[in-house]
């Protein structure tokens, strides 16, 4: 389908992104995080290659997110699914039957899990600072209090606010709460860092690290990360070539009227394949070897400035990729590499390539 937008998957590039952090992480464990079908790419997919890999635990937020993957990653791949989002009350016969770990967040959950049994394994999210999501520290004292009795947590983990600000006090004062909580459970492998946190040194590792963004092209600091490759290219084609006359007006309203002559290419792509409508006059796009400007995005196409450069229809332009990395798109439009990710539509042809 030439004339629809397409995004392609890098296989190849994904799995180097995680030897890049199973490098970093000099021996802990990385468990990746597939939460919002991975990150807009398709968990399953991605997932079935992180297995090959070497990854053997996995993250999820849902737990009909949990019960996709296990069905995607097959019986032949036995691996670990974690649910971010614990044990809601009422379905610890859908946690079984998918074999899932939920990750137990507020007393509630804990009390649903005593009941549920003692060989349904759990782990603890305990809440350090965030102030979003988790135990707080008396409820895990009252877990330790009880020790193993109902209940068999197999991870106790935390989640750092600021940890792609490395000077930010807030991350040392989460790493020394976190070395509290794990004084309480000193038994439990433990986990603190997601993407970010992997590259804040040996220190926040400890047993597992739990990367997103950065498996999948966004770097751990928000900002192009030489170390880390783009998975995901987003390109569509030029359905027209324009001028727009000094003077006139481009799209709706009244808020884009043109100081000059401008040559635009009219491209095949909008907010419904997952652009963000702000783009225009800030985004760029990456065509005939340099980055033009984004002057207007709709729902099904966007117009940008090509100059004299010649163009004609059917001419691809690169939307996101490696011209365009994520984060300096989502530095353009004051967002975060992971909503570009996952506001990805599935109108996008997508295809999966392994080299």
């Amino acid at each position: 389908m030439p004339h629809r937008a397409r995004l392609t998957v890098d296989l190849a590039a994904l799995d180097r992104n995680f030897r890049t952090l199973r490098e970093t992480a000099s021996g802990a464990e990385v468990a990746p995080v597939v939460k919002a079908d991975g990150y807009g790419l398709g968990a399953s997919q991605v997932s079935r290659r992180l297995w090959e890999s070497g990854a053997r635990s996995f993250f999820v937020a849902r737990l009909d997110e949990g019960e996709a993957l296990r069905k995607g990653l097959g019986e032949g791949r036995p691996a670990r699914i974690f649910v971010l989002d614990g044990l809601v009350p009422g379905t610890a016969d859908r946690v079984r039957r998918s074999d899932l770990i939920p990750v137990l967040a507020d007393p509630g959950q804990v009390a649903a899990a005593r009941e549920a049994g003692p060989d349904l394994a759990v782990g603890l999210h305990v809440d350090t600072g965030m102030n979003r999501q988790g135990l707080s520290h008396a409820d895990l004292v009252e877990i330790a209090r009880a020790g193993s009795e109902g209940l068999k947590p197999i991870l106790l983990m935390s989640h750092l606010g600021s940890a792609a600000l490395p000077g930010d006090p807030r991350n040392a004062l989460q790493l020394a709460r976190f070395h509290e909580a794990r004084s309480l459970l000193p038994h439990l492998p433990a986990s603190l860092a997601a993407s970010a946190g992997t590259f804040l040194g040996p220190e926040w590792r400890f047993d597992m690290v739990r990367p997103g963004v950065s498996l999948f092209g966004g770097g751990p600091l928000e900002r192009p990360d030489p170390r880390i490759e783009a998975v995901a290219t987003l390109d569509a084609p030029i359905l027209y070539v324009r001028t727009v006359e000094a003077g006139e007006w481009l799209g709706y309203g009244s808020g884009l009227r043109m100081d000059r002559t401008t040559r635009i290419a009219v491209v095949a792509a909008g907010y419904a394949d997952g652009l963000l409508r702000r783009s225009g006059g800030r985004a760029e796009t990456w065509f005939a070897g340099a980055r033009r400007p984004v002057r207007i995005v709709n729902m099904d196409l966007m117009a940008i400035e090509i100059g004299e450069t010649p163009a004609k229809p059917g001419d691809r332009v690169e939307l996101m990729g490696p011209n365009l990395p994520l984060d300096d798109l989502a530095g353009a439009i004051d967002t975060v590499a992971h909503e570009c990710l996952v506001r990805l539509s599935s109108r996008a042809r997508r295809r999966y390539v392994r080299s």
